[in-house]
């Protein structure tokens, strides 16, 4: 299993008590109604499969999770601070007001001024705001997904217009 063939749903933050339960953060709300007994956790830059013995829901996108053969707080230790996956196919649909800017990876890139740029490859959140990446012209471009840049969003063709700041392009290709 590859990260392509799955989706994240959040990152174990801590252990919590001696027992091998770990505290995780969720990347949205709603993971309660998707059901799993599998979950991947990234180690090492590999997906390895665990087996959920149980998880409880906190407040919102914050949980306990117990995984199977994960029984002392050693082995829970080793889990901490990753990044959890799940299949592709267990993704819960959704709604369009629910459509965040996170949701544009894997759209195709167009600016005004320089045409196709490419399909967004991944999306970075900052305290200040989100930086998306996309390879141009053989070099990778970051570029700020704000209300100065997005111009236009077709959800049903996956394509973002953006007009990019004047010289952005030209930083990265010199």
């Amino acid at each position: 299993m590859t990260t392509e063939d799955c989706f994240r749903i959040g990152s174990t933050i801590k252990t919590k008590g001696l027992k091998g339960e770990l505290h995780i953060y969720t990347d949205f709300e709603g993971l309660e109604d998707v059901k799993f007994n599998t979950l991947f956790i990234e180690t090492a830059g590999k997906l390895v499969p665990y087996f959920v013995s149980s998880i409880k829901y906190l407040q919102k996108n914050a949980a306990y999770l117990v995984l199977e053969d994960v029984d002392t707080i050693e082995k829970a230790s080793l889990l901490a601070k990753k990044d959890l996956y799940l299949p592709n196919k267990l993704k819960p649909k959704k709604k369009k007001q629910e459509f965040t800017l996170m949701d544009l990876k894997g759209f195709t890139a167009v600016d005004d001024n320089e045409g196709e740029l490419g399909i967004i490859t991944d999306i970075h959140e900052y305290p200040q705001q989100l930086i998306a990446t996309l390879t141009y012209k053989n070099c990778e471009v970051l570029f700020p997904l704000n209300e100065e840049v997005i111009k236009g969003i077709d959800v049903v063709k996956e394509i973002v217009r953006v007009d990019l700041p004047d010289g952005l392009l030209d930083i990265y290709l010199d």
